[in-house]
């Protein structure tokens, strides 16, 4: 990029390095939810995202994995993130693994271990034994966590080489619930992707996530329930890149009280005197 080149016109000089791919886009986005499938069509070419997310449990409970459903999401041109959505157990989420690598034929797996169905927190001691057990089998492991750090040390010695913590409980739309961890994540954590999922409601709390030095943002239920859902997939898109541009330009610190934007020194003081 040379010195005429606007940096908010493309991020494809900063793409997303995720088990040696390269993406341009730092939006993800799920399947899930939206009123028709060619809303779901337009919403994700509406995004630009570079990964699609599908459940494969939820998607046989409603008998759309069958070939055409497979054709219509390969015929996105994305990269397809099978996920294991629904599962309480390691045992669970390692059995829907495999179904998942037979049928999309891909080694990535969004592992997801889930706690309670009130929640949907990530059951933790579950989820870093099916990490480390799908790892040693060749899968790719993109881990759905909390914003624990200890957590996420686990999830990185099962051999998971980025993480996803939530921002917020799914679909709350809550936005970021503890940004001090997820600074703190971010920090201690600096050569690890970092994906937040789950809980973002608006675009401006992606952007938020972005500025934080967040390395992508993956959205479902905001897009797929919004009330034109292709238009918010675009606003997400929009937002994200913003977020993404602003972390690399160096934001200013904040600060207690304010400073002056223009200098007072050398100027002729008019107050008046006693």
């Amino acid at each position: 990029m040379n010195a005429h080149t606007p940096r908010h016109a493309s991020l494809a000089d900063d793409p997303l390095m995720l088990y040696g791919t390269a993406l341009t886009s730092r939006m993800m986005i799920g399947t899930a939810l939206y009123p028709s499938p060619a809303v779901m069509a337009e919403s994700v070419r509406a995004s630009g995202a570079g990964i699609v997310t599908v459940s494969l449990r939820r998607e046989q409970a409603r008998g759309r994995t069958g070939e055409r459903f497979l054709e219509m999401i390969r015929d996105l041109g994305v990269a397809v993130l099978p996920n294991t959505a629904g599962c309480h157990t390691a045992k669970e989420a390692i059995t829907t693994a495999l179904m998942a690598r037979e049928i999309f034929g891909t080694p990535w797996i969004k592992l997801e271990v889930i706690a309670n169905d009130d929640t949907l927190q990530p059951e933790i001691f579950g989820l870093v034994e099916a990490a480390r057990e799908l790892t040693e089998q060749g899968f790719q492991v993109f881990p759905y966590t909390t914003e624990d750090l200890v957590v996420a040390e686990r999830l990185l010695a099962a051999g998971c080489e980025l993480l996803m913590p939530w921002g917020a409980p799914i679909g709350s739309g809550r936005g970021l619930n503890n940004v001090y961890g997820l600074r703190l994540l971010r920090a201690r954590l600096p050569g690890v992707p970092l994906v937040i999922d789950a809980g973002l409601g608006l675009p401006s709390q992606a952007a938020h996530a972005m500025e934080l030095g967040f390395d992508a943002c993956l959205l479902n239920t905001a897009v797929a329930k919004a009330a034109d859902p292709p238009a918010m997939a675009a606003a997400f898109a929009q937002a994200i890149e913003a977020g993404r541009a602003a972390y690399r330009a160096g934001p200013m610190e904040p600060r207690d009280m304010a400073n002056p934007s223009s200098p007072v020194s050398g100027l002729p003081d008019l107050r008046g005197r006693p």
